[in-house]
């Protein structure tokens, strides 16, 4: 153990410790035995490789669907004690024909691009969209060009990831603002399209899709985001003084939402059946991998939890649900008819716990709760740390359970380490083959440690 892990385990045990002897033993081997069941007998890695066998899972397509009758049998197979389809309607995004473009310098060098449309972006029609490429790397940039500059042209969104963050996520969120609202702004100044560079820590040559927000007051115009390796190169020609003439095309439609269902199985709770622990991940991933680390590996990891409870005869005092949300990539509406169906069934949910940060080793988890909770929790800390669980942080949690903390309830995040996860984040790299059995595992010990310790001690 690290030096200073070393020092945050002897402190927190000390804190920890001075509860009574026997409680601190009893928790230890409850949790031990938890932990212990899922590394030797785990499912989810199986569970993992049958959900991958399917391909993608985009809201509204058949392998969607198919996901949804298949986890609803993994959930039974489990031994939840009910299940049930939850109705929603979800956003059918279809990408249509394969999309094509390239760069060509003013000297007449042709780059042949590695692109893929953004979610929810419209298509460029009949004919592809060609024009002058303007660079931004920012949105007051973007102003200051103005109409003047950009109408009539192609822009491109050269948004790299800060490498100085070590948590990747807090730079995929300060980059990611030029995939999410970036065609609109484009939009509203004149481009008549849009290329932005893929959200991916590393340069490689995979495209990197995701979803964009159209604003309605503005035109909707053709979107498409390129490997960060041709970024390098458009950004290359332009530093050295070359104007670039790009051209695209992309086949995407967007239709009417359609009907499809999250995925729920529960164990009831013995005690305090009426105070629910949901734990889960989203259902649904992007069409160009398997969506193995986002978010097959948060599914089977929720369904592993109420295997392991059952396969140990350990009855939780509180209910644990686990949910298999639909359509989190691009509309987030089957978090919005769990939280619709648990407002119109007066349902307390005490606690929620999504992993959505891939099927990577655990570091420890983030929290949106009350002050007094976190220093609740934070007393447990001295029983996970020796499965390497040492971050407990406050900021964060997920983005389908999201919408539970209207009605109060206390939500986490599994935090993973994710030095890796944006080498397969939206692309086609996110298959079952990058997914590690004894990390996945690892994950789902994490979370059913947390959920035991919550459905014993509630907050």
């Amino acid at each position: 153990m690290h030096l200073q892990y070393r020092f945050l385990y002897i402190m927190a045990s000390l804190f920890y410790f001075a509860c009574p002897v026997h409680a601190q033993q009893s928790d230890s081997l409850a949790v031990r035995k938890l932990v212990n069941e899922i590394m030797t007998n785990g499912a989810a890695y199986e569970n993992l490789r049958q959900l991958c066998s399917f391909g993608p899972r985009l809201s509204g397509s058949s392998g969607a669907e198919n996901a949804v009758q298949l986890t609803q049998k993994m959930l039974r197979d489990a031994g939840a004690d009910t299940t049930w389809l939850q109705p929603c309607k979800v956003t059918h995004w279809v990408r249509g024909n394969p999309e094509k473009g390239y760069l060509e310098t003013s000297d007449g060098i042709r780059h042949e691009l590695r692109l893929s449309a953004l979610g929810n972006s419209v298509g460029s029609g009949d004919k592809p969209v060609c024009a002058e490429l303007v660079e931004v790397t920012s949105f007051s940039q973007l102003k200051e060009l103005g109409e003047k500059k950009l109408r009539g042209r192609i822009v491109f969104f050269n948004l790299a990831m800060d490498p100085t963050k070590i948590h990747t996520f807090r730079a995929y969120g300060e980059s990611g603002v030029g995939r999410r609202s970036g065609p609109s702004q484009a939009a509203r100044y004149g481009a008549i399209g849009v290329i932005v560079r893929s959200l991916a820590s590393n340069v490689d040559p995979y495209p990197h899709t995701g979803a964009t927000m159209y604003n309605d007051s503005f035109p909707k115009i053709p979107a498409v985001a390129i490997s960060t390796e041709d970024a390098e190169w458009a950004h290359r020609q332009l530093q050295a003084g070359r104007s670039l003439h790009a051209c695209f095309s992309s086949g995407a439609m967007i239709y009417d939402d359609v009907m499809s269902a999250n995925v729920i199985g529960e164990i009831r709770g013995s005690l305090y059946p009426e105070e629910i622990i949901t734990v889960g991940g989203h259902l649904d991933s992007w069409d160009l991998g398997q969506g193995a680390h986002d978010d097959g590996a948060g599914c089977v990891q929720a369904i592993e939890i109420i295997r392991t409870f059952k396969a140990l005869g350990i009855h939780p005092k509180r209910t644990i649900r686990a949910v298999m949300f639909m359509n989190e990539e691009n509309g987030t509406k089957g978090a919005k008819a769990y939280l619709d169906s648990a407002i119109a069934r007066r349902e307390k949910h005490l606690f929620a716990l999504e992993s959505d940060d891939g099927g990577f080793s655990p570091r420890g988890f983030f929290f949106e709760v009350p002050d007094p909770v976190f220093q609740k929790i934070s007393r447990w800390k001295p029983l996970l740390m020796e499965y390497g669980l040492y971050e407990f942080a406050l900021g964060g949690s997920g983005s389908d359970i999201g919408y539970l903390e209207k009605i109060g309830t206390n939500l986490a995040g599994l935090n993973t380490d994710s030095q890796r996860y944006f080498d397969v984040h939206h692309a086609a790299t996110d298959r079952f083959e990058a997914v590690s059995r004894r990390e996945l595992h690892l994950g789902a010990a994490a979370m059913i440690a947390l959920v035991w310790l919550v459905s014993e001690y509630g907050l």
